[in-house]
Formats: structure tokens, sequence, C-alpha cells
């Protein structure tokens, strides 16, 4: 199968898309990366939608999405767009329809756009397997053509856009028998709707592949790019990780998702869906999209070789497989990917500095309590640390340092060749600081016949992921196996944008299964603690270590059934302690329980003021009073054996 899905990988370049007209702002083409976000209200109180409205605009929305479940909902849009109109709002609105294509077709009269998602518009979810011939499925798709075909002629004729939009929680039972829970299968859903359109002369539309999990919703992402690119198509993408959280995690989720994408010049317009109120939404999108005004002109990276026209890659982007590396000491071999903290600019390090990092010394017991997000390194520099370090724990010294102040548990960092010109080496583990220009054939070919070298992978270009991703294949590719650190610098940017700029960077080349450790360098703007959350948040993430709770939690609208925000706090005040378990937290039966495919055990919204709760896909307990809701969760968490007491401090 041909790999190709972007223009370059070494050279950034916006993969060229044709123009949706969306009302006054047109999407594609040579257009900025479009920000949008989607209102939380309920749709039938027009004031408070219409205020919603204003904020999520006036903090640079150019897209409001605002939820259509049924009939009377979507009339009301058209009181909606009136008093906005009447206020001198005229920013596009955006219809979000399940389930109900009569409120699709009457919303596409009154709305510039409506999104409509190909798993659950013709089909209900039953989670049943089907064994269909061939007959059997083309009678299903004339089925489908027959519901989805006058919605495709209303929006042709009113001139309104549509994306389709597939969640990777919502394929249809259909999608799962014959392709499987898988991102083909998410590309499929998406195409069979897309040759409805095409077959009435209907282009005007927007494609979407959203996941709750980065790594498959990337892999969507690339796999119809390059189905599109096959069939010469070129639609615009919305991008984005549905079901992404709050706080610093979904932020990080989001980044590492879409900002993979960005990198290679995929994305017209993008929405990070965060447990938030929406116009919080919109400063990370931005700050997303931004990015890439800058990023035209950086420094030249070497392309990979071609054969007869075909690049040649070590891997594949449309399926995970980590890069084969060999041990050292505990990096490397598929051992999950070790953390450096960079201590090197402290002037005293004292036992109370790594509480920053995970270790907290108790100075009545003389010991050390480790967090699970206790970092695996320090990198000192020429510094000196005075103490007895935790068991757990290596300290990174500057090679020369190291030479005078040898100790047990310290390693050198060498530059490039001064590893192989030195005599003295550590037995066991040396860092090796590298960028692409280092990587001769001559020096990996000496880094072959080595052992107890870990690379220190490092650039100073703009286009720092695309540089890492080809020394990375230059590696894979000379058949050498020794493990590497992904090193970022971001000496200058603020604490909120470091965060976003390392998921970006360091989740895209996880996600491609590079890198066997993480090392963020900051300015003394961004905290030791920000930085060390913020590389487990990545690892996390990637699904490359895992070291807490994960929460899969909707960003709410219109249709949510409960606070969504409060009820989110109030399980993670009682679960977060509950490393590895995946819990989903959704509003309405829409978003679940297929949009939390991913997670172990799910809340869901089913009435007002009554919860389901879910093991797997499998419905537990129907209609708990929520004020109950959140202790039987907890107790159907005990019953599966997955429940642990939490530790004293977080009790």
């Amino acid at each position: 199968m041909d790999s190709l899905y972007c223009n370059s990988l070494t050279q950034f370049s916006r993969f060229k898309t044709r123009v949706v007209n969306i009302g006054d702002v047109p999407l594609g083409g040579d257009y900025p990366i479009r920000v949008q976000s989607m209102t939380t209200t309920d749709t039938l109180d027009t004031a408070a939608t219409v205020a919603q409205s204003v904020r999520m605009i006036e903090a640079g929305c150019e897209y409001v999405r605002i939820t259509a479940p049924s009939l009377k909902e979507a009339q009301n849009l058209e009181n909606i767009k009136k008093e906005l109109r009447a206020m001198g709002y005229k920013t596009p609105l955006v219809a979000d329809i399940h389930f109900t294509p009569n409120a699709a077709e009457l919303a596409a009269r009154l709305v510039e756009k409506v999104r409509v998602n190909p798993g659950n518009y013709a089909d209900k979810k039953k989670f049943e397997h089907i064994d269909y011939t061939e007959a059997a499925y083309h009678s299903e798709l004339e089925r489908i053509r027959e519901r989805f075909t006058p919605l495709v002629r209303i929006c042709k004729e009113y001139g309104t856009a549509m994306r389709i939009g597939t969640n990777h929680g919502s394929l249809s039972d259909r999608i799962l028998s014959r392709y499987g829970d898988t991102p083909l299968g998410m590309v499929e859903s998406a195409m069979e709707f897309l040759r409805i359109c095409e077959d009435e002369g209907y282009h005007n539309i927007v494609l979407s592949m959203k996941a709750s999990n980065p790594q498959v919703m990337v892999q969507a992402y690339r796999l119809l790019v390059n189905q599109m690119m096959q069939a010469g198509m070129n639609y615009p993408l919305h991008l984005g990780v549905t079901e992404a959280g709050d706080g610093e995690d979904g932020r990080i989720k989001s980044a590492a998702g879409i900002g993979t994408l960005l990198e290679d010049g995929l994305g017209d317009t993008i929405r990070v869906s965060l447990t938030e109120d929406p116009e919080f939404e919109i400063p990370v999108a931005k700050a997303l999209a931004e990015r890439y005004t800058r990023r035209a002109n950086h420094a030249h990276i070497p392309a990979p070789e071609t054969d007869h026209g075909k690049i040649i890659l070590p891997y594949s982007p449309f399926d995970y497989s980590r890069r084969s590396t060999h041990a050292v000491l505990n990096m490397g071999a598929g051992q999950v990917p070790r953390i450096v903290s960079d201590f090197s600019a402290k002037q005293e390090i004292t036992a109370a500095s790594l509480f920053a990092v995970g270790y907290n010394y108790s100075v009545p017991l003389d010991k050390w309590n480790l967090t699970d997000q206790a970092c695996d390194f320090l990198y000192i520099g020429d510094n000196e640390v005075a103490f007895e370090i935790p068991g757990t724990l290596g300290l990174i010294l500057n090679s020369e340092s190291w030479k005078t102040k040898q100790g047990e548990r310290r390693y050198p960092l060498f530059c490039g060749n001064e590893f192989f010109e030195s005599e003295l080496k550590h037995t066991t583990l040396n860092f090796v600081a590298a960028d692409i220009a280092t990587l001769t054939p001559a020096f990996i070919e000496k880094l072959k016949a080595e052992t107890r070298v870990v690379l220190v992978l490092d650039t100073f270009n703009e286009a720092a992921m695309p540089e890492m991703r080809r020394a990375a294949i230059m590696l894979a590719q000379a058949g050498c196996t020794t493990p590497f650190i992904i090193k970022r610098n971001y000496m200058h940017e603020s604490a909120d944008d470091t965060v976003l700029y390392a998921a970006t960077d360091a989740g895209a080349l996880l996600l491609d299964g590079f890198g066997d450790g993480l090392w963020i360098k900051t300015g003394a703007q961004v905290p030791l603690r920000t930085l060390n959350s913020a590389a487990f948040g990545i690892l996390q993430a990637t699904r490359t270590r895992i070291s807490k709770t994960e929460y899969i939690s909707c960003p709410s609208c219109g249709r949510t059934l409960f606070d969504l925000q409060d009820t989110t706090n109030k399980i993670r005040k009682r679960t977060e302690h509950l490393k590895g378990v995946k819990i989903g937290i959704m509003g309405c039966i829409v978003n679940g329980p297929g949009e939390m495919a991913d997670a172990d055990y799910g809340y869901v919204g089913t009435g007002v003021g009554k919860i389901t709760l879910y093991k797997g896909r499998e419905v537990v307990q129907r209609n708990i009073d929520e004020a109950n809701a959140v202790e039987a969760l907890v107790e159907l968490i005990r019953t599966h054996g997955d429940w642990v007491e939490a530790p004293a401090e977080l009790v």
C-alpha cells in the first residue's frame, strides 16, 4: 500500500483542499486554519444559546456549532440566528445532527452548515455482528442512499455546507461487522456518504475522523487523505480529538492528535473538545493553529529515499509499531519511555527540589516516597547533588564533570563523536547528544557496534518534529537499534505554549513508535512541576506509559443531561488514584456507550437526573438517581476488582 498521506514528510506544505463556502467564512484552499467550538446550552433556550455564542465569537470562534437533537431544536435555530444577526454577529452556524434526518433537513434550510454522523444518521446501533452477503450489503447501502439523499439535495439547493463526521465510538454495526473497529472502518463510513454526495453533484463537504484515542484519530485521518489522494479528491478536513477531557490532560491529548496532523500540513479547521466552557477551547485551538503561520521557511531536512517515485519508510503511518531497540539499562527493548528532568540551571539542588518531579523525602522516617509520576533521570549538568538520591533515580552529568564526580547511578552525557574519542566511558550507560547532522553513515555504523549508548536526539529546527522523525527513519533504515530520547527546547515560550508544543512535537513521534524517553528543556518561566506533569501526560496521551487514571469526558452540549464539569470533578476526586483505569463520562446517550468505546467504565446521562452505568459497552445499572451515581460507579469498579484504596495523602 502506498504510504503517501501528505505533500511531504520533511518540507512543511499544507495539503491543498477545495474551498468550501460556509456563510461569509470560507474554508480550505489557501484560507487560514479556522477554529470553532460548540454551545453547551439547551438549544430551546434562545437567550442562553445566543449569549454563549457571543462569548465564543468574541473569543475568536469562527463557526458556532449547536446541537439539534430533534425537530423542535432545529426549528429554534432560526430564532437563534435572527438574534445573533440582529446583534451584528455574522458568524456561520452549524447544526449538529444525530439520529434525526428530519431535523437535519430542516436545519439545512436555516443555517450555513450541518454536521451528520454517518454512524447513526441512518443506522441504529445494537452492537450486533452481522455476516453480510455482497447482495445484502449492497441492499444496505441502497437503504442509506434513500435516507441520506434528501438532505444532500436540500444542501445543494440552499448552498448549505455539510460535515460528514465519523466518530470512532459510533461506527454502525454494519461497518463494524465488515471492517472491524479500525481506522479503515472509520474512513469507509464517511466514504459511503461521500460517494452519495458526489453522485448528486454536491461537493460543499468537510470530512472528519474523530476518536478519543489520538493514535486511532491520527491513523484514520492519514488513511482518509491517502484514499482521497488515490481517488483524486481533496475535501477539507475538520480536526479534533473527541472527549479529550479537561485541564492539562485535555489540552495534551488534543495537541498530540491535532498537532501531529497539522505538522504534516493536514487540517483546515480544528475544534479542541474540552470539558470546560466552550470559550476556553478557542485560545487552545488558536495556539495550535497559529504555530504553522511561521513554519514555511524552516531549515532544510533531507527527503526520505524513494523507489520508483514512492517513499520508502521503515514503518507504517497507518498502523502502530514501536521501533525495535536493544536494552541499555532501563531503556529500550520495549520498556516504557523514560522521563529526564532538567535541573542544570538550578544553583542548588536539595532533597526538597525533587518534590516537583515526584519524589517526597520524609525527614522523620528518613525515606523517599515516590509518586506514579516520579521522573527517571535528573540532568544536573556541571552541578552537584550532595545527598543520597532515591534508588530509582539516575543522575546525568556533562561528560567532563562526570569524569571527576563518578558514583553510583551517575551517567555521562557526551556530545556526538566525543563519546567515541573519550577513553573514559561508563560501563553500562552513556548518553550521547546528537542531531540529524551528527547522524552520518559513519557515525551510525559506530553506534551499531555499541551496546551501552542512549542517544539524546535534539534539534533547533523550527520544524522540529519532521527533522527528528527523519533522524529516526535514518536510524531504522540503517538497522541501528540504539534507543533515543526525544529532547525538545522551549526557551522563550509561555508555560501554556510549552505544553502544547511539546505534546505536538513529542506526541507525533511517539504515536509513530519513535522515542524511548522524553526530555523537555525550558527557560525559568515554566515550573519543573509543570514540565514533569506534562511529560507524563504526553506519554499517557500516546498510550506509551500509563501513570494515572484516564477520563474520556465529552465536552458537553445542549443534549447534556447533567453538569459535566461538576460531575467530572466529583468522579475525578474519588477515582484519580486508579492508575490505568479508563472512565468514560458522557452527557447523553449520543456520546455513549459508543463514543466511550475505549473506556473500562462508563457514566452516561440517560434522562434528567438519571444515570446509567456501563462496564465496557455493557449496561450494568440503569436510571440511577444522579445524587447516588458517583458512589454507584465506585461500587461498580470495586465489584469488578479494579478498585484500590487511595493513598493517605489523597484521602
